[in-house]
């Protein structure tokens, strides 16, 4: 074990939990730049239409990329149990197992992505007169989708193995990159929201390289020229990242589910709730960096047998969140307008995307105790109870809730109905885990990836 990787098996849980949960924050934060700095170009560049394409096409994008990323999830899982093992020879053959699945998945994604295009943005309702902008944009995204996978992956087996801080550089490498690129490439070129897309693949892509450089060279992660799994390693994968991947799908279809629900409102609200979702996905960092946290730390001491430091993990985290996310809730409730100003100047556009965040910013802590949960309950590996709750939250409770008061209240429904979602989504992740059978699922995992156990 190098400086860089922390061993969560042994010491204080909050220290290490913090220490270990601000590199993936600020990875987080980073990464969501993406996005954010594309809509601030095209946003202000290319106009609202513009930007309404934009964000139809990221959402489509995460819908399609969700399955390798729920399959990627499960590599954390297994990665980091084998770590806490102290398991060399089970990390290394694990690793390869999911380097060969995903690259394969990722590859037949993205050319299944660039054909269909067109008919997943028609089926969605984009509007005729962003419908070619939108296109485009999620083609080329698609080309590129292997770098975003991979750099991602890379990060993922580092925090596995308590190296939160080495993925940093990379997303920062690539985030620079896509700052400078995006201006260049949209109006120095005149490429228009193409060229906000063509430097998002190119960052990625150098990110990619030298994040694989880097990980061989210096932090000693086992990666080798990959091969065909053990029969047992496809086992464990599959029963594990079959669920998890669905159960991502599940969330991206749910999210553009809504989109549709959003769309019937028309061109501003399209636009204004693109860049709401742009300020939504920042206020969502903290709950994604410690469900994150919380699958490693968990993952490690269920893999070291360490339930105590499990059950103190949960508690920790959930109080954590919802510290946070309420003074962020305060911070984006008062200064909605200005936040949404940055991406867009049209006043309709503005007003709806203000009135969307200053109505769910109180309900975000329900959404953190959810991340937090969830994160435990899949260090364990139980990913298809993960999976049927995200069905409950978004196809039984968030969709219909979000259909359902828009017609009653109009697009402040939208955000209402996501927001009562929350709180009973909330619920139920804390009744399955007190009540459910989580940590039986944690032991035989453990044992069925355990190298000299199989």
């Amino acid at each position: 074990m190098n400086n860089k990787q922390l061993d969560f098996t042994e010491g204080s849980i909050t220290k290490k939990m913090v220490v270990f949960s601000w590199p993936i924050f600020l990875s987080n934060l980073l990464q969501t730049s993406y996005q954010i700095t594309d809509s601030l170009w095209v946003g202000n560049l290319l106009g609202a239409s513009a930007l309404g394409a934009l964000s139809i096409s990221a959402t489509v994008v995460f819908m399609v990329l969700s399955f390798i990323i729920g399959l990627n999830g499960a590599t954390l899982t297994v990665l980091s149990q084998r770590q806490g093992a102290k398991d060399e020879a089970g990390l290394k053959a694990s690793l390869n197992a999911f380097v060969f699945v995903l690259g394969l998945l990722a590859i037949l994604l993205g050319l299944i992505g660039y054909f269909s295009a067109s008919s997943i943005l028609q089926l969605l309702g984009t509007p005729e007169e962003i419908l070619p902008l939108a296109e485009s944009y999620l083609k080329i995204n698609f080309i590129g989708i292997l770098f975003l996978f991979g750099y991602n992956f890379i990060g993922t087996v580092l925090r596995a193995m308590g190296d939160s801080r080495s993925p940093v550089r990379f997303i920062f490498i690539a985030v620079i990159l896509n700052i400078i690129l995006d201006p260049l490439m949209i109006a120095g070129f005149n490429l228009g929201i193409d060229g906000a897309a063509y430097a998002t693949i190119v960052s990625q892509g150098t990110a990619f390289i030298y994040g694989l450089i880097y990980s061989v060279r210096k932090a000693g992660v086992p990666f080798q020229i990959p091969y065909v799994p053990e029969k047992r390693y496809f086992f464990v994968l599959f029963k594990l990242g079959l669920p998890a991947g669905l159960s991502m799908i599940t969330i991206s279809a749910g999210v553009t589910a809504i989109l549709s629900v959003v769309t019937s409102f028309g061109e501003e609200a399209v636009a204004g709730f693109g860049a709401a979702q742009r300020l939504d996905s920042l206020i969502m960092l903290p709950a994604l960096t410690l469900g994150s946290a919380v699958n490693t730390i968990a993952g490690q001491n269920i893999g070291a047998n360490k339930w105590e430091r499990v059950r103190a993990t949960a508690k920790q985290g959930v109080m954590l969140i919802i510290a946070v996310t309420l003074i962020i809730g305060l911070i984006t409730f008062i200064g909605a307008q200005f936040f949404i100003r940055l991406f867009v100047r049209d006043e309709a556009t503005v007003a709806f995307g203000a009135m969307y965040i200053q109505t769910i910013a109180f309900f975000y802590p329900f959404l953190g105790i959810n991340f937090v949960l969830n994160g435990i309950v899949r260090a364990s590996g139980a990913m298809f109870p993960v999976l049927l709750l995200n069905i409950i939250s978004f196809w039984i409770l968030r969709y219909p809730l979000t259909y359902w008061m828009s017609d009653l209240f109009g697009e402040r429904g939208i955000a209402l109905g996501m927001g009562f979602a929350f709180v009973v989504s909330s619920l139920i992740a804390t009744g399955y885990y007190f009540l459910g059978n989580w940590r039986k699922v944690g032991e035989e995992l453990a044992q069925k990836t355990g190298h000299s156990k199989v």
